[in-house]
């Protein structure tokens, strides 16, 4: 019976938060809330509230407003990522914590490969040459960068690293990667990759594109040093997250030509500032953090999101729990 359904406390539907085509998935087993509400009368709905879907890093699981959700078990994330949540702290009430991993990998796959295309290419460039009212002829100095068979280097080769891989073997590319953990024999064959230490992946790679989660260990992750050992016709792609990067190294190096282009699914902050060197530059190409942001992939992700936190609510196993380490 719907009165018997839980309730959960979300972000937003609209712009911000939830597309509406996803939120009637989460209604089939949950009551919602969404955070303005809940702000307007927390002792009314606090209480009542099992679940918290955390969608762009919203509603944020701070002290003040797990201390207000005295029924919590779970935490879902949208999302592999998770650096924006403290799970210790999540953990100390007594919450569990999940995530949505694999059914992200074919979407951010596909815009790696898609700002690796459109960067080597030229391809907003051309668009926007194309659409000028001022153009009059057909600009054949509008060169680029040749994708088929040049040398792909992948720094986190995990669930998205190796889809990129699979993609980019069908444009005849050689493909490197280095990884926390070597992947198997049999992984590496199926997709002709070969393992690297960074440096070297750095020196000898047309394309680099990365895909670590964001750890104490990956913050900065590219600097300075490791941009002055990439080709100068190299290109980096980063789809993980913005920290990953030292974007004052990256400026620089695009800056002075250390390296030949950028392009970025992810910055920090999200949006830049209007201001930032990163935006006037003619050799970035910048998304909104939308590797994602497909319906077919919003809405497995949000029924992984109810999927746990069903089992949650129900003291069963959460299949996609985040465990203390």
């Amino acid at each position: 019976m719907a009165e018997d359904k839980p309730w959960a406390l979300i972000s937003e539907v609209g712009e911000q938060g939830y597309v509406e085509e996803v939120v009637d998935i989460i209604k089939e087993h949950f009551h919602i809330v969404c955070l303005k509400d809940f702000l307007e009368n927390p002792v009314l709905h606090g209480p009542n509230i099992q679940a918290m879907f955390v969608w762009n890093c919203s509603p944020a699981a701070e002290p003040s407003l797990l201390r207000s959700l005295p029924s919590l078990k779970v935490v879902t994330n949208g999302g592999v990522g998770i650096d924006h949540l403290d799970v210790p702290l999540i953990s100390s009430f007594g919450v569990k914590v999940a995530n949505t991993p694999d059914v992200v990998s074919d979407a951010t796959a596909d815009l790696a490969m898609g700002l690796l295309l459109a960067s080597a290419r030229k391809i907003v460039e051309g668009h926007l040459i194309a659409v000028d009212p001022k153009t009059s002829y057909l600009p054949l100095g509008l060169m680029g960068e040749e994708v088929t068979g040049s040398t792909l280097g992948i720094i986190g080769m995990g669930h998205i690293g190796y889809k990129i891989a699979q993609r980019s073997k069908g444009f005849d590319m050689r493909i490197l990667y280095h990884n926390r953990n070597r992947r198997s024999a049999e992984d590496e064959l199926a997709v002709g990759a070969t393992y690297k230490n960074m440096d070297d992946l750095l020196k000898e790679s047309d394309f680099v594109v990365l895909v670590v989660n964001l750890t104490a260990e990956t913050t900065g992750l590219i600097g300075h040093r490791e941009l002055s050992l990439m080709k100068p016709t190299a290109t980096l792609v980063n789809v993980s997250r913005g920290l990953v990067v030292d974007q004052e190294a990256l400026v620089e190096a695009l800056q002075s030509g250390k390296i030949r282009a950028a392009a970025l699914d992810v910055t920090h902050p999200e949006p830049l500032p209007r201001d930032h060197p990163l935006l006037s530059l003619h050799n970035v190409l910048i998304t909104p953090h939308v590797g994602t942001n497909t319906y077919a992939t919003v809405r497995k992700m949000v029924r992984r999101m109810v999927d746990n936190s069903v089992a949650a609510v129900k003291g069963l196993p959460v299949p996609d729990e985040v465990k203390l380490k």
